[in-house]
Formats: structure tokens, C-alpha cells, sequence
């Protein structure tokens, strides 16, 4: 094998040789005179000067770049024609690089490079040289100038600046595609010989991909190259000088090609059918399951569609599509029922949003999966048969009277019993009741509209055998106007009248007012009272218009004969069942002046003596005040008197009486109970107020199964009852529950009631009252035996 590089090296080598002989040759035709400076005959300066003849001049040296001898390179010579060869003329050299560059021999003229130089980094020296008078150091000769250029040798390889590359092309790409194009440089003279000329080729790469020797275009060498199968490719290109012959220099480079995504890959489902449960009591709007078209290709190439297209689970379910990770989220769309679907199947597709035309033989890019859905029961609370209850109630409906039934049902396949309650947050009053099995809705008290119109109760069904659940529907129950409420005067009215009024004289304007409002509007009837319907004194006239006119029938008034006088009016209104009442208008007798201006409605005046004036009876008035008070405070000292020292034997007698007004004889004691009192509890302990709390008016049980009580007028029946109990003071407490456990005969400690007792107490002994402490000593006295030395008080 042929090392290159030592070829190369032999080749430079032989090139700096051969170059430097022509040089050496150069320097012998110039000693011969060939290469002299002609000078002029006048050697001295101070004479005038004339016209300086010049043999030839020569202008340009030339010499090999990167020397690397142990000798200094000869580069040229200068010579005058005045040189004698007597060491007479001194050469200077000036100018770039003389001194460090270049150094010349300022006898001889010879003009060597002392340091390696370097056509890259300079071309050519401009250097400037002169002839000088050794001993009086007049220039001989003007001063010169000349160009040292450095010749170039191929000491460069090509170079790819930018590199490493990279680069992309799409797969499937045709052979011939343009991948990329590369330029490399050479630091060498491209105007002399081959150095800079630069040939392309690929060293690794192939069979994919291809450059062109001369423009460094890469481009596709390999057809059909898939993506999914292989990404990434490493190519290395190697630029080579001289043509690429032999002893060229080289450098290379990497290019990283990848294979842009073309959508030439249709989306594929995993399965072909897939299973997903999801909850009856899921809401609208949740997420059922995820599916995915999975798709070998990226970005925009795999973006998916999907879509239910078939199946009967169309209108219930929705499908949308993550655009993140390209999922189809199913979810639910409508309300589930286990009772009525217990599953749906669909039929969902997944397709390509972007397709590529070139690739549409490839297709097609979509694809179908099956996706059954099962419903899962859950155990739901009651259902009522209306969302909303509305209903439109009397007033004066009677207590227990039944004006809704409300219906709910479990919408389980178990179909629990339902049970029936008010929510009493809903019904704070207690109005209402409900039936707990049937859902009969009852008033439980007395309705009045003028008090609460407008009633909003919630009423609660529960499932038996499972309590947690529970249902509520709202129930709004309007009351119904009816005329129960009499009209009165809109207000207290005290008239008044003059003295010096005359018969027909119009004294107050009456207005009524009703608690009541009927549909066609008020219209009020006034007239005076039978009992003045004769009065002679005044009249009234109804106006018609809901306004009465009270007017004089006399004149002639005096507050000496009477001064208040009382009118009846009777007041009724227009609705069924007519409702009327009477209020009373007092009228004042007053003073007037001749204007009618009231001056004074008292009669004093006429009710005092003459002699005793107002002075005198506030002075009497004040006296009589001074003794009573006098009166109260001796009384108030007396009772504040000590009270008798009791002793504690006393004062413990008195604090242990304890006094039961009944008794009975505990739970088998049921003589004393009759049924009769609840039929009319009035009868029972008249004038007796309760003590107790107002029962409450409960449903029943909503935890206990209760079996129908009937017929609705039972329900009335005894609801009436319990209300008139709550509403009367006086009633007992019938509808209390009282329980002895731990007395009577069968107990251990027998019966406690004294009824049945026929024994005297003489009979008993009372002993052991005395190891009863000291508070039952007494009583041990009273009854114990008492010890001979002892005496009774």
C-alpha cells in the first residue's frame, strides 16, 4: 500500500527543490550584469542634476511559501551600476517585513527571507531599496521600489466552514430530490495550478443518498423511503483539492438528514370492540371512556376525527376528540335509566383531518371500532310523578280535609315502599299534614288568607328499605279568598259638633276597610245601628262610593245639656256570605265661634261650682296625694318588721312537705282512665290551666311502617280534635304518653298506691325512721317508739 501523505510530503518537497535551482539560476544571470541597476555616471549629489540612464529595472522577486530549511531563503539581489566591487556602496532595505521578514547584505545586495512565510496570510511584500555612499552616506541612486510575491504550494485541504449539517427531506421522496448543496473552501491561490479546485464525493451514506462531484448538491438516491421505518441517516462528504487526483488534500463533513412526516399511514383502533360501564346516576356532561385511532405518522399528519356514526346509543352519548393526545372522549349526553336501557352500543370512527393526495391510494385514512356501553344501576330515591305541585285551596276549608294527593314512586327494579312526610322547615306553622302511606295532603289547622296567603311546603318520600333515600318535591298552595272578615271604619273617628250648628250640617266623612279581597272589588253599605236607626240627633247618608256622611238632624246643641254623644253605624259588604259589624262614632259637643272654629270641648264650665276656682281644686287635689303617700310608706314599715326566729328542726319540717293532688296505680291501674274525656275534654278539670308544652302535630313516623287508617274522615276527625286540645288552655294533656316500668303488683317492689290499703297505721311501725339521719327525725318521733325516759314534746 502506498502511504498518501508521504507521497504528498515527497511531492512539496521536490516542488520547494526544483523552485529554488530556478531562483539560484536567476541570482547567477544577474552577476553577470544581466539583472544590475544602471546608476548614474554622477556621483556626486551636490553637482546639478541630469538625467539618470537606467540599464533595466526589476521590479518583482518571487518566492516559495512555507520554506522550512535550515538556511535563510535566498530571495534576490540588488545591484547598481555604480558598484566597483570596493565595498564603496552600501544597499538599504526598507518596507513591509525588511528587517523581520527580509534582510539584505548591504555589501552584496542579497536580499534573503529569514522567517517561514505564508501565502495564506500575506501574497506579497512591497519593499523599498536603496544605494548609499559607504563613507559619506549620500544616496548614489534614487530609491527603489520592488514586490516580493509569495508563490503558493498546496498546503490547504478544502474545508466545510458550517459544518456539521443538517438537513430534511421528505420520506417517500423520489430519486433525484434536491437534499441540500455544500460548499467547501480552500485556502489556496485558485489562479495557480489545480490546488483550489475542489471535487465532491459521499463516503458514507449510500445507498440513500448521492452528492454531485462538482456542485456538492446531495440529493435522494433511494426510492420510497419510509419515515416510521427509519428516521435519521448520517452522511459524510468529503471535499478534495487538485481535481481529486492523486496527492490532493481532503476534508470532510457530516450531514444529519431526517425524513420529514408525510401522511402516507391510515389510523388504526386498537381493538375492534371495546366494553365501557358507566353509573345510571351519572350527570349529563360526564366522561363514559376514552378511545384511540393510534396513527404512525405525527403532527399534523396524524391529527383524527372522530364521530359516532351508527349504533343506538346516537342520541344519548356524544363523542369529542383531545387535540393534545388525540383520545375520543366519549361522553353522556342524556340521562341515563337503568330501568328503561340497560345498554347501548355504537359504532365510532376515527379519521384523518389532513390527507395528502399522493397518497390516497394508501387509503382509506379512517377506521371503524364498536363500543358497547353498560349501564350500571344504582339505588335512586323516589321519584314524585310531577316536579312541581300546584293547588289552589279555600280559606274556610274544614281541618282534614284532603286537597292534594301527591304520588311517588322507586324508580329501582326493587320498587321499594314508599313512605310520605313534610318537611316541617317547610311548614314552621304545622298547617298541613300528610297521609304517610297514601300521600293525601290535609290541612291540620285553620287556614286564613288574610294571614298567610301563599304557602310553599316540601314534602319528603323515603324509601323503606333504605332510609338514605329521599325524594322532595315542592308543593305552592294558593288560599282562595273567601268573605270571612266583616268590614270596620277605617280608623278611630271622633267628630265633633257646634252649638250653634243647624240641622243638615255635614260633621266627619266615615271610610270602611276588609281584611277581605273579592274578585269584583269593595263595596261597602253603611246605615246607623237599629238601635238609632230614630235618632234625633244625627243622620247618615251612604254616598255610595265606599263613604258615608254623618250630618245634624237638629240644631241646638249644648255641652250643659250633653256633651258626648255615641252613634251606632252599621257597616256591611257586598260578597257572599254577607259579613256586617258595627263600630261606634263619638261626637263632641264643642264651643265654635261664628267661623265654626272650635274654641273649647270641655264642660267644666258648667260642672264647677262658681265659687271654687281651678286653683283651689289642684290644691285640694294635692293634698290628698301627700296622704296617700303617707298612708303607703307606714304601711310599707310595717311589713318590714323581723320576722320570728324558726329553728332548723322547723324550717326542715316545712321544707321536706311534699303534696301530690294525685295518684294512681301505675301501668295495671286503668280504672281511673275514661275514653270519654277525649270525646269532650272541656269537662275534664274546668278552670285548670296546663302546664305542659302544645303537642306538636307530627306525621307519622317516617322510619316505622304504618298500615292506612281509612276512611279520610277519621283523619279529620281526630285531626280536629288534636287542634281544638292545642287551642283550649283548660284541656289535659289526653295526647300524652305516660309509662310506668317499675311498679304495680307484678313488679318487685309491688304497688305504691295506699287505695287498696286496709290496714289502720297503727298497724305499721316506723322504727327505722330513726336510721334515717337527721332529717327524719321528727317523723320518727311522731310514730317510732319512743323510749320510756323520753317524753312526747
Amino acid at each position: 500500500m502506498i502511504d498518501i501523505d508521504q507521497l504528498k510530503r515527497g511531492l512539496c518537497l521536490g516542488l520547494i527543490v526544483l523552485l529554488h535551482l530556478l531562483s539560484t539560476q536567476a541570482e547567477s544571470l544577474a552577476e553577470k550584469g544581466k539583472l544590475s541597476v544602471k546608476t548614474s555616471t554622477q556621483t556626486d549629489w551636490t553637482e546639478p542634476h541630469n538625467r539618470v540612464k537606467r540599464g533595466w529595472v526589476w521590479n518583482q522577486f518571487f518566492v516559495l511559501e512555507e520554506y522550512t530549511g535550515l538556511e535563510p531563503l535566498y530571495v534576490g539581489k540588488l545591484h547598481s551600476d555604480m558598484d566597483k566591487g570596493d565595498g564603496s556602496i552600501k544597499y538599504i532595505l526598507s518596507g513591509e517585513g525588511a528587517g523581520t521578514m527580509f534582510t539584505i547584505d548591504d555589501n552584496t545586495g542579497d536580499i534573503h527571507a529569514i522567517q517561514r512565510l505564508d501565502r495564506e496570510e500575506k501574497a506579497q511584500y512591497i519593499l523599498r531599496a536603496q544605494a548609499l555612499h559607504r563613507q559619506t552616506g549620500k544616496p548614489l541612486e534614487p530609491e527603489s521600489e520592488f514586490i516580493v510575491k509569495i508563490q503558493d504550494i498546496n498546503d490547504n485541504e478544502p474545508k466545510f466552514l458550517d459544518g456539521p449539517y443538517t438537513a430534511s427531506v421528505p420520506e417517500m421522496s423520489v430519486i433525484g430530490t434536491s437534499v441540500m448543496q455544500l460548499t467547501a473552501t480552500d485556502a489556496d491561490d485558485p489562479t495557480y495550478g489545480n490546488s483550489a479546485r475542489v471535487v465532491y464525493s459521499i463516503l458514507q451514506g449510500q445507498p440513500y443518498f448521492s452528492v454531485e462531484p462538482r456542485t456538492g448538491i446531495i440529493r435522494v438516491s433511494l426510492p420510497n423511503m419510509d419515515r416510521e421505518a427509519k428516521e435519521h441517516y448520517e452522511v459524510i462528504i468529503q471535499a478534495k483539492d487538485m481535481g481529486g487526483q492523486l496527492g490532493g488534500l481532503a476534508g470532510t463533513t457530516t450531514v444529519n438528514v431526517t425524513l420529514e412526516d408525510v401522511n402516507d399511514n391510515p389510523p388504526r383502533f386498537a381493538q375492534k370492540l371495546y366494553q365501557m360501564s358507566v353509573p345510571e346516576s351519572a350527570p349529563v356532561g360526564s366522561i363514559v371512556g376514552r378511545v384511540q385511532a393510534k396513527d404512525l405518522d405525527e403532527g399534523i399528519n396524524a391529527e383524527m376525527r372522530y364521530a359516532i356514526i351508527d349504533g343506538d346509543g346516537r342520541d344519548t352519548f356524544d363523542i369529542s376528540t383531545d387535540p393534545t393526545n388525540q383520545f375520543g372522549i366519549i361522553s353522556i349526553r342524556k340521562k341515563l335509566d337503568f330501568e328503561s336501557k340497560r345498554s347501548f352500543t355504537l359504532k365510532v370512527e376515527g379519521a384523518n383531518t389532513y390527507l395528502d393526495p399522493r397518497f390516497l391510494n394508501r387509503g382509506p385514512f379512517s377506521d371503524v371500532t364498536i363500543i358497547h356501553v353498560s349501564v350500571e344501576d344504582v339505588d335512586e330515591p323516589p321519584q314524585f310523578d310531577s316536579p312541581h305541585y300546584f293547588v289552589e285551596v279555600p280559606e274556610d276549608v274544614e281541618i282534614g280535609t284532603v286537597f292534594q294527593t301527591v304520588s311517588a314512586k322507586d324508580p329501582d327494579v326493587a320498587n321499594n315502599t314508599v313512605r310520605y312526610s313534610i318537611e316541617r322547615k317547610s311548614d314552621p306553622g304545622r298547617y298541613f299534614y300528610i297521609d304517610i302511606t297514601s300521600g293525601a295532603l290535609m290541612t291540620a289547622r285553620p287556614l286564613d288568607r288574610e294571614e298567610l296567603s301563599w304557602h310553599n311546603i316540601t314534602v319528603l318520600a323515603m324509601e323503606m328499605n333504605n332510609p338514605t333515600q329521599i325524594g322532595s318535591v315542592s308543593v305552592t298552595i294558593k288560599l282562595l279568598d273567601v268573605n270571612d272578615n266583616p268590614p270596620e271604619l277605617a280608623k278611630y273617628y271622633e267628630a265633633f259638633v257646634c252649638e250653634n250648628a243647624k240641622a243638615g250640617q255635614l260633621i266627619q266623612t266615615v271610610t270602611a276597610v276588609d281584611l277581605d279581597d273579592p274578585l269584583g272589588g269593595q263595596h261597602f253599605y253603611y246605615s246607623l245601628a237599629p238601635e238609632a236607626a230614630n235618632n234625633p240627633n244625627f243622620t247618615l247618608r251612604d254616598n255610595q262610593d265606599n263613604t258615608a256622611w254623618i250630618l245634624t238632624r237638629r240644631g241646638g246643641f249644648t255641652q250643659k245639656e250633653q256633651s258626648i254623644y255615641h252613634l251606632p253605624i252599621f257597616i256591611t259588604d257586598g260578597d257572599q256570605p254577607m259579613q256586617s259589624s258595627t263600630s261606634t262614632l263619638t261626637i263632641r259637643v264643642c264651643s265654635c265661634d261664628s267661623d265654626g272654629n272650635v274654641m273649647s270641648c270641655t264642660a267644666e264650665a258648667y260642672t264647677l261650682p262658681v265659687s271654687l276656682s281651678r286653683g283651689a281644686l289642684i290644691a285640694i287635689l294635692a293634698c290628698i296625694f301627700v296622704l296617700l303617700v303617707m298612708i303607703l310608706l307606714i304601711l310599707s314599715l310595717r311589713s318590714q318588721r323581723k320576722k320570728p326566729y324558726l329553728s332548723d328542726e322547723e324550717e326542715n319540717v316545712h321544707e321536706n312537705i311534699v303534696r301530690y293532688d294525685d295518684e294512681g296505680g301505675g301501668e295495671e291501674d286503668t280504672e281511673a282512665f275514661d275514653i270519654a274525656a277525649m270525646w269532650n275534654p272541656r269537662e275534664v278539670h274546668l278552670g285548670k290551666i296546663r302546664q305542659d308544652m302544645l303537642p306538636e302535630i307530627e306525621s307519622l313516623s317516617r322510619y316505622v311502617p304504618q298500615t292506612c287508617m281509612g276512611d279520610s274522615n277519621v283523619h279529620g276527625y281526630v285531626l280536629a280534635k288534636l287542634y281544638e286540645a292545642d287551642a283550649d288552655p283548660c284541656a289535659p294533656p289526653y295526647d300524652s304518653l305516660q309509662t310506668y316500668a317499675y311498679e304495680g303488683e307484678g313488679s318487685v317492689a309491688e304497688s305504691l298506691s295506699s287505695l287498696q290499703s286496709v290496714t289502720s297505721n297503727t298497724d305499721h311501725e316506723y322504727d327505722y325512721l330513726s336510721d334515717w339521719g337527721p332529717r327524719f327525725k321528727k317523723l320518727a318521733e311522731m310514730y317510732g317508739v319512743m323510749e320510756a325516759n323520753n317524753p312526747l314534746w
